[in-house]
């Protein structure tokens, strides 16, 4: 009994020694939740996926056969916001992921995928493609009146021109929603799978839809754990009934080979509401899952 125990391991994402931001993947979190419109408390997601994320970092990947933290990646810490000010905390965000290869960012509210957008459009140089995990569409022009908050990122990187909304691809929807703003979204041509619709179809056929939307350029990743059911992610500030269930978002993320991820996030834990860790666990294995599957193509 007298080594170190499992569990005590450097508490940045899965116990990394590496804190450089040339690594070809950095994580980093962004503790960020002033544009919520429920609970609040998204602020400590970063954190706690860190925490959650001690249980990944005992062997090899078991789907991909890699050791995720034997990529070139690296934790680079919190980004810094501006207390009670969005529009600032984005232009943070935005100027602090600027120079870095491929950013894995923990969330925050989802309101932090549009500065992030921002910074890879203008490295891509073309709108990105844009696989969306997510409850709610993210589309509504406004927030209770305000122009930014977590309801709105899509809205304005379409607008924006940041994706391209015939390559963009939303899976979970479930929330209420006004006929017009669902109507805006499916008008510019995003493509909606319901949580239904993936009950349905089931993972597979989920997949090939995802691969044939995105195509072969670049896209993005955007995680919102609030796609999944919240029996089993309680741990979030905006919970909807009879959601995604973890094996089918595992299963289609673990099929979407052949797809050009330039970066991705993971949003909306909230760990006052959780119970025994196991949304922020879920989040953190969504984050080792899609290292697992950058990284077994890098290899391949």
């Amino acid at each position: 009994m007298s080594g170190t125990p499992t569990f005590a391991v450097a508490p940045s994402f899965m116990g990394l020694g590496r804190f450089n931001r040339s690594a070809a993947y950095t994580l980093a979190g962004i503790p960020l939740d002033i544009g919520v419109t429920n609970r609040t408390g998204a602020r400590s997601g970063p954190a706690a996926v860190r925490s959650a994320s001690r249980m990944l970092t005992d062997g090899d990947h078991p789907h991909f056969w890699i050791d995720p933290t034997r990529l070139d990646i690296a934790d680079i810490g919190d980004f810094s916001i501006a207390l009670g000010d969005l529009a600032e905390s984005y232009r943070l965000i935005e100027a602090q992921a600027e120079g870095l290869d491929h950013l894995l960012a923990i969330g925050g509210e989802h309101g932090i995928t549009l500065p992030l957008l921002r910074t890879l459009r203008r490295k891509v140089g073309a709108p990105l493609g844009l696989v969306h995990f997510d409850a709610h569409v993210d589309t509504w022009p406004d927030n209770f009146g305000q122009v930014y908050g977590h309801g709105s990122p899509f809205y304005h990187a379409i607008e924006e021109g940041l994706v391209d909304p015939q390559r963009m691809i939303q899976i979970g929807i479930r929330s209420p929603v006004q006929r017009e703003v669902w109507d805006w979204t499916i008008g510019k041509g995003v493509t909606i799978l319901t949580a239904q619709d993936v009950h349905a179809l089931g993972p597979a056929v989920v997949a090939e839809r995802v691969r044939k939307v995105i195509g072969t350029g670049p896209a993005y990743f955007s995680y919102d754990v609030d796609c999944l059911d919240p029996a089993f992610a309680p741990g979030t500030g905006t919970p909807e009934f009879a959601g995604i269930l973890p094996w089918q978002s595992q299963a289609i993320l673990r099929s979407l080979t052949g797809i050009n991820f330039v970066g991705m996030d993971v949003v909306e834990v909230a760990p006052a509401y959780d119970v025994s860790e196991i949304t922020a666990l879920a989040a953190a294995t969504v984050i080792w899952d899609y290292l697992g599957l950058i990284g077994s193509a890098k290899k391949g």
